[in-house]
Formats: structure tokens, C-alpha cells, sequence
């Protein structure tokens, strides 16, 4: 497959890479910034702005999926990236989430409980806001992946649990999930869908 991921020069972005490289995938590699990207067999890089659906939608043209691994503040938002898959004729969608609009119980978030920390509010209000808007969308068959609550680089071991809207934890209590098991979630679910239209998370 040909797939295009946004935001490539990030922690997350880059491991989706290897993932899907390894596999056997073309990427376009976009960021606005690409020069500490190394270039190699079936990589493409493009120094682009992902917030303007002018500039991304060409970049995305002949693509059989988009992957947006930027943050959601200061980042692509919702709109952007509906409609320049749209315009560029790109049919699925696919966005690396965050945690905190997961549920701890049905219709409370993460991001709403009392010891959620100040400093990661923005992203995940803002993450809250994005995935809404997905929901909202009737077309374009759009995939958001929510890591669990610790998100960090870690070990690839592939073993790891899916989910749905609610926050995934370990038998200690503990939610979280490694960057490379996460890219792993994300490349299965370009590979062979299966939550069209929905949320997921992964966890241990």
C-alpha cells in the first residue's frame, strides 16, 4: 500500500514509519521539517504544512490511506484533514489519538477527572475536540487509535490488548502501552480495518 503520514518527524509519526516500512509499504513522509529524517528504500519525504488543505491535499493525491501523527494543538485539525483527503481522493483516514477523551466511566473522560494533570489538558481537550468532529463526519472512513494513558518510547513485543472507548489497565491498575506496540495497533488496522468509523485503544 501507498500511505502517507503526517507528522513523520515525531516520536510517534517516525515508529508508524518503521512499522509499515518493515512491512513492505510505500510512505510520504510529510512534516514541516524533515531534515532529521533519515531517507531510505520506499520512504518519501515532503517539507509541507499539514494545516493547509492547499498544500497537503497535492501531497496526499494517489494515496491509499493518511496517517496524522501531529499534535492537535498547533497541529492539523479535523477539518483540515477531512478535507484534504477528500480533495486528494484519499479514502481513509487514520489518527493517532490521545488518551485523555478515553472513558474511566460511561461519559466521564480521562481529561475530566480531578487528578488529570494541567499541563496535558490542552492537547487532550483539544484531542476531545478533533475526534468529535470525526464522528461528525458521514464520508470519509476516518480511524482514531488512543494510546493508553502512559504513552511512551519502550519495547516492540506485540503483545498487547484492544479496546474501545473506555481506558484500558493492567491487572496492578496501571494504563499503558510503548510508541512501537502502538505503531504495531496502527499498522494492523491499515492493513486489515477494522474499527471504520470508530475509536479504539491499546493497551496492556
Amino acid at each position: 500500500m501507498k500511505i502517507a503520514i503526517l507528522g513523520i518527524s515525531g516520536r510517534v509519526g517516525s515508529r508508524i514509519a518503521n512499522e509499515l516500512l518493515q512491512r513492505g509499504h510505500a510512505i510520504t513522509g510529510v512534516a514541516r521539517k524533515t531534515e532529521g529524517v533519515a531517507e531510505g528504500p520506499n520512504l518519501t519525504l515532503k517539507a509541507a504544512d499539514a494545516t493547509s488543505v492547499d498544500a497537503l491535499a497535492p501531497l496526499l493525491r494517489g494515496h491509499d490511506a493518511v496517517i496524522s501523527a501531529t499534535r492537535f494543538v498547533g497541529g492539523i485539525d479535523a477539518a483540515t484533514l477531512i478535507a484534504a483527503a477528500k480533495k486528494a481522493g484519499v479514502q481513509r483516514a487514520l489518527v493517532v489519538g490521545g488518551a485523555g477523551s478515553l472513558e474511566v466511566a460511561p461519559g466521564k473522560s480521562l481529561v475530566d477527572t480531578p487528578d488529570f494533570p494541567e499541563a496535558y489538558k490542552p492537547e487532550a481537550l483539544a484531542g476531545r475536540v478533533f475526534l468529535e468532529a470525526l464522528r461528525a463526519e458521514k464520508e470519509l472512513d476516518w480511524t482514531f487509535l488512543s494510546p493508553s494513558a502512559l504513552f511512551m518510547p519502550g519495547e516492540r513485543t506485540g503483545k498487547f490488548r484492544l479496546g474501545g472507548d473506555g481506558v484500558l489497565s493492567d491487572e496492578k491498575g496501571k494504563s499503558w502501552v510503548s510508541m512501537e506496540d502502538f505503531a504495531i495497533a496502527m499498522a494492523d488496522e491499515v492493513e486489515h480495518p477494522k474499527h471504520s468509523r470508530r475509536r479504539f485503544t491499546v493497551g496492556y
